[in-house]
């Protein structure tokens, strides 16, 4: 027996209640089941101009590269796994090399950078690549599990103990992060694989939805639906101070068996 994945997605961005421009960028792509957030940064239009780069730059070379997901999804070994990851990992980094290239061009456009959150959906298998703190969470038993790491100051200080995860809430710190998509030549990328299960539903988020959203609220959220809930994350957002751009995706599996 071979299996596929059915999906349904849906996505929004908003400006949210105090910024003027809305610096994120997101990609739905429900052909090859890639989904990425990206929260630009750097100012003088430059944060739209990085996240807009980046989600490109990655989409185009996962889109040139399809065969290696067809590869893994037809035989998903230890070595087409790699080489998975292998490609999201690249994609951020050409991504990375485009924008700090384009920084380089444009004095006033130095050091800018956004986050990136990936999720490709291959047969039975999710795959991750993460940078910055934007975040991607699986809803799965009416329980949210995160599934990237926070590249954050706050995080790293709760990580070696030098601040309790209460202290991290109230931090000045809480959104310096440690790393970023474009502010170098080269960025490290965090990527994973893991198994999908029936039914499983993804968030996908920049900070300025997850900053105001605890994680047992996502799964009652996501009860509504793709699209209702979408906008309801929003509004939560909004609700609760709105300080920064909000961006949501959801993604919706469904494994179905089909005749090998």
């Amino acid at each position: 027996m071979a299996s596929s994945l059915r999906i349904r997605s849906f996505a929004i961005t908003d400006v949210g209640m105090r910024r003027k421009n809305n610096e994120d960028a997101f990609l739905r792509d429900d052909h090859l089941n890639l989904y990425v957030v990206a929260d630009g940064m750097g100012g003088y239009a430059a944060g739209d101009v990085a996240s807009a780069e980046a989600i490109d730059t990655l989409h185009g070379m996962v889109s040139r590269n399809r065969h290696q997901i067809e590869t893994f999804v037809s035989e998903p070994t230890r070595e087409s796994a790699r080489q998975l990851k292998r490609l999201l990992e690249s994609a951020v980094q050409s991504a990375c090399y485009m924008i700090f290239g384009l920084a380089e061009m444009a004095p006033e456009r130095q050091g800018m950078g956004t986050t990136i959150s990936a999720l490709l959906l291959a047969g039975e298998y999710g795959a991750t690549a993460q940078v910055g703190d934007s975040r991607v969470y699986c809803v799965r038993n009416d329980a949210a599990i995160q599934l990237t790491v926070d590249h954050t100051l706050v995080n790293w200080q709760v990580r070696e103990g030098i601040i309790t995860p209460e202290q991290a809430l109230t931090s000045p710190h809480r959104n310096v992060i440690t790393r970023a998509v474009g502010n170098k030549d080269f960025v490290q990328v965090d990527t994973q694989i893991f198994q999908v299960r029936d039914g499983d539903r993804f968030l996908l988020c920049s900070d300025g939805l997850h900053g105001y959203l605890k994680d047992e609220e996502i799964p009652y959220i996501l009860g509504f639906g793709i699209e209702e809930a979408s906008r309801k994350f929003v509004e939560l957002a909004c609700d609760r101070g709105g300080k920064d751009n909000i961006t949501a995706i959801v993604v919706e599996a469904h494994t179905k068996a089909q005749p090998a």
